[in-house]
C-alpha cells in the first residue's frame, strides 16, 4: 500500500473487546501492511502474526465470528502427500480479545490413518505504531525484538509488548526486525496438536486519557425480533456495542461508547451521544455515563488552540495529539473541541433521557452543564449575534468542517462548489431548537426559570423559516446550510432529515422533506444518500458527498416516525436492513451510494471502520421501530414528569 492512503478495511475480520482490537485477513493471519495487527488504547502491539506449515500450503476453508470478542478461522493443509483426494489435515484458529490481553490458539487435527510429521512456523513483527500513523499509511519500521524463554518481547515509545507461546520453540531466527519461530510437530493418526499464544502489551506512560471497561457491566438487552433479518441484525449490533462500551477512568461507573474501530477507538461527543440516545428505548444507565463523561470536560473558558469555548462540548479525547491526515498539517490536540453540534445533542440527550427514566438525583447533578450548555447556543455558539448556531471551523491545525459531515468537501452546493465558510448547518439549527424547547423544560421541573431558553427557540423557529427555505428544480426543502454570505446553500442532501422529529417544522413542511428523503435522488435503496445524485459533486464512494451512512438513514427513519410518516419511515428502513444483509449483519460506518433501482450491488466504502457504535446503535433502533418495542416520540412532545 502506498503511504499516505487509508488502509481497506472492509475485507478484514475484526474481534474486540474495548480498548483492544484484533484486525486480520479473512484467512486469520495478520499479515504485515495495511490496518492487520493486534491494538490496545491506540497503538499497535503486533503488526504481524502468520502461522505456516513448512513445504505445505494452508488453505483456508471459512471462517465466523458470531461474537464480537471472538473469532474461529477454519482451513486444511495441502502438499503433505495425501494419500486420498480428500483433505486429512485440518486446522482451526481460534482468537479472542479481552480488554487486557489477545489469546490465540492454533489445533491442528489429524484425520488420516498415518502419522503426520510437520514443521509449524510462526513469523511475527511489530512496529509499535500509532492508530493515526496507521490509518494515514505512514506507519514506521519495524520494532526491534528480543527473543525470551516462551516468545517475544518489544520495547519502545513507553511500551512493552510481550508474545508468549505455550510451547518452546525449536528455532528462533530474527532478520530485518521479524521473528521467525518453529515447532517439530508430531501428530499421530486421529489425533490433534495445539499451539497457543498470549499477547500482552502495557503502557509504562499513564498520562492522558486511557479509558478502561466499565466497573460494572451495561446490559444492553433488547426485546424481542421477529424477522430473521431483523434478528440477526439486532444479536450481532447488540454484541459490537457490547465490545465497544469503555469508561472513563475517573468515573469507572460512567460507561459510554467508543465511536468505531480501529480509527475511532475513544470517545467522541456527536456520535457517542447519537449512540447512546438511539439505545434509550434499552435503559438509561448508558445515556447518563455519556452525559457525566462529557460533562467533567465541558468548557470552561477560550481557548483557540483546542477551540475550547464556556459552556461547549468536546468534539474528542484521545490520549495524545494525533495527525488527522499525514500528507496535511492537520493535528487534533488530545481533547478538541472543534465541534458545533455536540452541545445541543448533549442537552437533548439529557432531556430524553429524563423522559425515559434517567433517575432525579442524576438529572439534577447535572443541571449546572445543562446551564452551560444553553448559554453556549445563544452566546459562543452564535458568533456574529445574528440568531443562528454557526462555526467559522479552522484554518490552521483544526477541522475545517465542524458539523457531523466534517470532511473538507462535505457541504456543497448543487452545482457541486463547496460552501465558504462561516457555515449555519440546518440540522444544527433543529438540534438547537429542540436543545432549547427540551432544557427549557428541564429547567421548569427542577426549580428553574425555561422562559429565556424557550423564546430564544420560538425566535429560531421563526428565523429559520425565513432564512432556510428554498425552491428551485429539484422542489420546495431546507437548504443545507447558510454559507459565509448569509445565503442558503441549495442541492437537497440527507442534513434535512435530521430536522424531523425536533419540533422545528410544521406538518407540511415535514412532509415535504420526507419527499425529498423518499426521491430517487436520495433514497438509494440502500438507505439514505449524504447528497443527492442530481447534485455536480456526487460521488456514490465519497466520505460524505454521495455515500450512505447507516446512522444517517436511521435518524431519517426515527424522525419521519416521529412525525407520524411512517409508510415513508419503512421504505428507509427497509434499505438499512437490506444493506446490512449483504454485510453479514455488522453494519459498517459507512458505504456506496448506489443505484438499487437500476440493478447495481451495495458496494464497501473500503476504509469504513466496522463496528462503528452509532450505525450498529442505530441498527438497534431501527429493528425497533420495524418490530413495534421503539415508538419515537412527537415533536414536542410534553415530558412525563417524574421529578
Amino acid at each position: 500500500m502506498p503511504d499516505g492512503q487509508q488502509p481497506a478495511l472492509h475485507d478484514l475480520v475484526t474481534v474486540l473487546c474495548a480498548p483492544s482490537v484484533a484486525i486480520s485477513a479473512p484467512d486469520g493471519q495478520i499479515r504485515a501492511g495495511g490496518a492487520s495487527g493486534c491494538y490496545r488504547h491506540d497503538r499497535r502491539g503486533l503488526a504481524r502474526l502468520e502461522i505456516g506449515v513448512e513445504d505445505a500450503e494452508l488453505v483456508p476453508t471459512g471462517a465466523s465470528a458470531a461474537e464480537a470478542g471472538r473469532a474461529c478461522f477454519h482451513g486444511v493443509v495441502r502438499g503433505r502427500g495425501e494419500a486420498t483426494p480428500d483433505p486429512v489435515l485440518h486446522y482451526r484458529r481460534e482468537r479472542r480479545a479481552d480488554a487486557e490481553s489477545f489469546a490465540e490458539t492454533w489445533t491442528l487435527r489429524n484425520y488420516s490413518s498415518r502419522d503426520a510429521d510437520l514443521v509449524v512456523t510462526a513469523r511475527l513483527a511489530t512496529d509499535l505504531a500509532r492508530m493515526d500513523l496507521v490509518k494515514a499509511g505512514t506507519p514506521g519500521a519495524l520494532a526491534e525484538p528480543e527473543a525470551t524463554g516462551d516468545g517475544v518481547r518489544w520495547q519502545g515509545d513507553g511500551c512493552t509488548v510481550d508474545l508468549a507461546a505455550s510451547r518452546t520453540a525449536d528455532a528462533v531466527s530474527i532478520e530485518d526486525n521479524e521473528v521467525r519461530l518453529s515447532w517439530r510437530a508430531e501428530v499421530p493418526a486421529g489425533a490433534q496438536w495445539s499451539l497457543s499464544f498470549a499477547l500482552d502489551q502495557q503502557e509504562h506512560e499513564q498520562s492522558g486519557f486511557l479509558p478502561r471497561r466499565p466497573a460494572r457491566p451495561v446490559r444492553l438487552v433488547a426485546p424481542w425480533a421477529r424477522d430473521g433479518d431483523h434478528a440477526r441484525l439486532l444479536e450481532r449490533s447488540l454484541q459490537d456495542l457490547e465490545g465497544l462500551l469503555l469508561a472513563d477512568p475517573r468515573q469507572p461507573e460512567s460507561a459510554f461508547l467508543a465511536a468505531g474501530s480501529p480509527w475511532f477507538f475513544t470517545l467522541f461527543g456527536r456520535d457517542s451521544l447519537w449512540a447512546a440516545r438511539f439505545l434509550l428505548p434499552l435503559g438509561t444507565e448508558l445515556a447518563g455515563g455519556t452525559l457525566r463523561v462529557l460533562a467533567a470536560r465541558q468548557g470552561t473558558r477560550h481557548d483557540p488552540a483546542t477551540e475550547e469555548q464556556p459552556g461547549k462540548i468536546p468534539h474528542e479525547l484521545r490520549r495524545a495529539a494525533i495527525d488527522i491526515d499525514g500528507s496535511d498539517p492537520l493535528r487534533l490536540p488530545p481533547l478538541y473541541y472543534g465541534t458545533v453540534d455536540a452541545t445541543p445533542l448533549w442537552v437533548r440527550l439529557l432531556h430524553d433521557a429524563w423522559r425515559a427514566g434517567l433517575p432525579e438525583d442524576e438529572v439534577r447533578a447535572l443541571l449546572p452543564a445543562l446551564t452551560a450548555a444553553l448559554g453556549w447556543l445563544s452566546g459562543p455558539g452564535d458568533p456574529d449575534g445574528d440568531g443562528f448556531c454557526e462555526y467559522r471551523g479552522s484554518d490552521a491545525d483544526g477541522l475545517a468542517n465542524q458539523g457531523w459531515k466534517d470532511s473538507g468537501d462535505g457541504i456543497r452546493w448543487s452545482d457541486g462548489a463547496i460552501a465558504r465558510r462561516p457555515l449555519a448547518l440546518c440540522e444544527v439549527q433543529g438540534y438547537a431548537y429542540a436543545a432549547a424547547v427540551g432544557g427549557a423544560d428541564l429547567l421548569d421541573a427542577f426549580g428553574g426559570d425555561g422562559g429565556t431558553a424557550r423564546q430564544w427557540g420560538a425566535e429560531l423557529r421563526a428565523r429559520f423559516r425565513e432564512r432556510f427555505w428554498v425552491e428551485d428544480e429539484h422542489g420546495r426543502y431546507p437548504a443545507v446550510a447558510l454559507d459565509g454570505d448569509k445565503r442558503p446553500v441549495t442541492g437537497p442532501a440527507s442534513n434535512m432529515a435530521h430536522l424531523l422529529g425536533t419540533g422545528l417544522l410544521d406538518a407540511d413542511e415535514a412532509r415535504l422533506v420526507a419527499d425529498q428523503l423518499t426521491s430517487s435522488a436520495l433514497n438509494s435503496g440502500y438507505g439514505l444518500r449524504t447528497l443527492a445524485s442530481s447534485n455536480a459533486g456526487f460521488n456514490p464512494l465519497s466520505y460524505h458527498c454521495g455515500s450512505v451512512w447507516p446512522h444517517d438513514t436511521a435518524i431519517a427513519v426515527l424522525g419521519l416516525a416521529a412525525e407520524g410518516l411512517h409508510e415513508q419511515a419503512r421504505v428507509l428502513a427497509g434499505g438499512l436492513v437490506r444493506s446490512a444483509v449483504e454485510f453479514g449483519h455488522r453494519v459498517p460506518e459507512l458505504h456506496g451510494g448506489t443505484d438499487r433501482a437500476a440493478g447495481e450491488p451495495v458496494v464497501a466504502y473500503p476504509a469504513s471502520c466496522r463496528p462503528q457504535a452509532w450505525s450498529a446503535a442505530g441498527a438497534v433502533a431501527v429493528v425497533g421501530y420495524l418490530e413495534g418495542w421503539n415508538r419515537p416520540a412527537k415533536p414536542c412532545a410534553q415530558p412525563e414528569r417524574n421529578a
